[in-house]
């Protein structure tokens, strides 16, 4: 099983640690290409109009400063750095060691900056997202689709793919459709159905949580995932096209969805 999930919006900057060491990251063929992103990051975070080509506020301005040292920075795993709501829900801090080892080995975290990382991958926080269009790189979903495409399909191998990324990183890599399951989430209230952002982000966290903590084989199959994911929420699967992947639905009734 692999899960694919997006980059957090905000990072957590590690504290102390070892700077950046772009060799030990995972899919090392995408080294000399994270090399071109961060130097060319690390130029334009330097300039007056850094935040508008990043796109970012005034409140963000330091982080964008960081971005010019990123290599100096202390680097932490992924899965602490990366953090916010679906993060949260799929707690990794609260997992059992050999849980741990499930998430290290099944999670990739599509990213602006690297391309795609292991959650195990030492990082340092930075700011960018897949959305930009970098100067001297170009759109960074286009720059990151010709150069994924190789490397997640030999991930990927004859996994099931479950997709919890985002709009804006899903169109960078397509893994066999009828190999992968996209993750849409959404609240129905008196009939209605509505895709409210927050709730899916969690609920999505969640789901990875319980397919990696939860007894018995992982999901090989879209169908084994809908009975996984039905062991927790009402679920609908709608099978792959021949060139779409087929869609897990979540559905959460009136006030389910409500985070505490």
């Amino acid at each position: 099983m692999l899960i694919l999930l997006p980059p957090s919006e905000g990072k957590t900057a590690a504290g102390k640690g070892r700077p950046l060491d772009l060799t030990s990251l995972a899919f090392p063929e995408l080294t000399d290409a994270r090399a071109e992103v961060l130097g060319a990051l690390s130029k334009i975070s330097a300039h007056d109009d850094a935040k508008t080509v990043l796109k970012v506020g005034e409140s963000l301005a330091h982080e964008v400063s960081r971005n010019i040292i990123l290599h100096e920075l202390p680097a932490a795993p992924a899965h602490s750095v990366y953090s916010g709501v679906l993060y949260d829900a799929l707690g990794y801090r609260t997992m059992t060691p050999t849980q741990k080892r499930k998430a290290d080995a099944a999670v990739v975290v599509v990213s602006a900056l690297w391309g795609a990382v292991g959650f195990a991958d030492a990082l340092p926080a930075y700011r960018l997202s897949m959305s930009v269009d970098l100067p001297g790189v170009g759109k960074l979903a286009a720059f990151w689709r010709e150069r994924l495409t190789p490397a997640l399909d030999e991930r990927a191998g004859e996994s099931l793919i479950v997709d919890c990324r985002s709009s804006t990183y899903s169109g960078v890599w397509s893994g066999q459709p009828e190999r992968t399951v996209a993750v849409n989430v959404f609240q129905e209230r008196n009939g209605q159905r509505t895709v409210v952002s927050h709730f899916a982000k969690h609920t999505r966290g969640e789901l990875a949580r319980h397919l990696l903590t939860r007894r018995g084989k992982q999901p090989a199959t879209p169908e084994d995932l809908l009975r996984a994911a039905s062991e927790r929420w009402t679920c609908e699967l709608v099978p792959a096209g021949p060139r779409k992947a087929a869609q897990l639905n979540i559905v959460l009734q009136g006030g389910e969805g409500r985070l505490t």
